[in-house]
């Protein structure tokens, strides 16, 4: 059943299921707009890259299609704003952008919360900022838990064409910021060495952001994209599924009554038989036969 009700508004002609094998939309506005609608100022440079700021200057957004790597997405966050940021997260340039939009949505959610929301360090000894509680929706949806290798706890999805990993241990807080060995990476594709797109999260990063985009990209409802523009990784992994051109919408019985209204006495009624009087012409002799 198509996830949405109006048809009309889909940008696409095909779903794609599962959707973290839609790819991206390669739009950037719909990530960029919740934050844009909380008041983030916004400008972008000579080469067509956009940077939001938070008013207070702490969180820093670049949209990046002109950026020196493939991540096109760099969200960081900071408790001094001169200093190193506190926690960085990255969307690659083949990220869907519906996963982007949902940290984006969550994060202007947890900035009206203030400093202790957007700034919250994950702590397993708290009820509500527990690194597991980010892989929750991927359990409760299916994914199964992995250890590829020493060090890392993984979950895969029920295909195997999406994974997200953490890894334990001590990690350079400068890398986490610049590389994928950062401490969360989720990925999709045939295996997490050569990803179809990725997304990594450093080791302060907020738990209620985390799990906003693994809710998202284990989502069942499929992703709306044009087949003409869907990547070629999708064939023999993806099912696309053709959008159903829309309906008109039934008649109301608002809508029966003013068409009947509009209708023409019917023929068969008395006041339509025409009556003799003595003013009426006899009818006319047929031919002889």
């Amino acid at each position: 059943m198509p996830p949405h009700d109006d048809l009309s508004s889909i940008d696409g002609d095909v779903y794609v299921s599962p959707r973290y094998l839609a790819g991206t939309t390669a739009i950037g506005d719909p990530g960029l707009q919740p934050l844009h609608d909380q008041g983030w100022d916004l400008h972008d440079d000579d080469l067509g890259n956009v940077y939001l700021n938070a008013p207070d200057r702490r969180v820093r957004l670049g949209y990046l299609p002109e950026g020196e790597d493939d991540g096109l997405w760099r969200i960081n966050a900071y408790e001094d704003p001169f200093a190193a940021p506190t926690w960085g997260v990255c969307f690659n340039d083949r990220c869907p952008t519906e996963f982007v939009t949902a940290f984006t949505t969550a994060l202007a959610g947890v900035y009206e919360q203030g400093p202790d929301a957007y700034l919250a360090t994950p702590d397993p000894r708290s009820a509500d900022r527990d690194p597991f509680l980010a892989v929750v929706p991927l359990i409760t949806r299916g994914w199964q838990i992995d250890h590829p290798r020493w060090g890392v706890f993984a979950i895969q999805s029920p295909d195997g064409h999406a994974g997200l990993e953490y890894t334990t241990g001590h990690l350079d807080p400068e890398a986490e910021l610049t590389t994928r060995d950062a401490r969360w990476q989720l990925w999709a594709g045939t295996s997490i060495d050569r990803p179809a797109w990725y997304a990594t999260a450093s080791t302060k990063t907020p738990v209620a952001l985390l799990t906003a985009v693994t809710q998202c990209v284990s989502d069942p409802a499929p992703l709306p994209r044009w087949r003409e523009e869907t990547y070629s990784y999708v064939k023999g992994m993806a099912q696309l599924t053709p959008i159903v051109s829309p309906r008109p919408p039934a008649p109301t019985p608002l809508d029966v009554q003013r068409a009947t209204a509009r209708r023409p006495p019917a023929l068969t009624t008395a006041a339509s038989v025409p009556r003799w009087s003595t003013t009426s012409r006899p009818a006319l002799l047929g031919p002889r036969r």
